[in-house]
């Protein structure tokens, strides 16, 4: 069988998480993806090796959330078959360093509650790190969260975001009754 190498390259500040105390993250993540793990501390580089594609697809995704900021714990959820890890770029809503902060800050909202927010209606996890903002969650759930955090940089009121996802809460759980209803 053929053996595949991805090059992935993640923020040095992230190096430690993605290792892990003793090794204990990058271990985890060969043991459940059946890849193995290269990791340059000094440059931020990673490279992933295995035979099963989508072992390597699913470490790529783990890595790149973990680069992003989130807990490997939650990164983890991405092997999960239902489960989907989102990037939105915040240089494509606004380019300078200031407009760029005060975007992040409509998505993080005051102490954290917009993020928090949208967190708890769309049951994803969000980190705002970088020019980044990644949402890890359900697919459905996923996109719902990502609609809104463009919402947000796109400029809509908060109101109108946090009616809209409440509304589509509902839709979602009604939705999900009714499939368990049907078996």
């Amino acid at each position: 069988m053929a053996e595949f190498e991805y090059e992935l390259k993640i923020p040095k500040d992230r190096i430690a998480v993605l290792i892990g105390k003793k090794g204990e993250v990058k271990d985890q993540i060969e043991k459940e993806t059946g890849t193995k793990l290269d990791i340059d501390s000094d440059e931020g580089d990673v490279f992933v090796k295995g035979e099963d594609a989508l072992g390597l697809f699913s470490t790529r995704e783990i890595i790149k959330a973990i680069g992003r900021g989130f807990n490997p714990d939650i990164a983890l959820l991405l092997l999960k078959q239902d489960y989907a890890f989102e990037l939105i770029t915040v240089t494509d809503f606004g380019k300078t360093p200031q407009t760029m902060l005060r975007l992040k800050g409509r998505v993080i909202g005051a102490e954290g509650k917009s993020r928090k927010f949208i967190e708890e209606m769309t049951e994803c996890s969000i980190s705002v790190y970088g020019k980044t903002i990644g949402i890890i969650g359900e697919s459905a759930h996923v996109a719902l969260a990502r609609r809104a955090a463009e919402s947000l940089l796109a400029g809509s009121p908060h109101s109108n975001v946090y009616k809209w996802l409440e509304r589509q809460r509902r839709d979602l759980k009604r939705l999900e009754l009714e499939q368990k209803k049907s078996f």
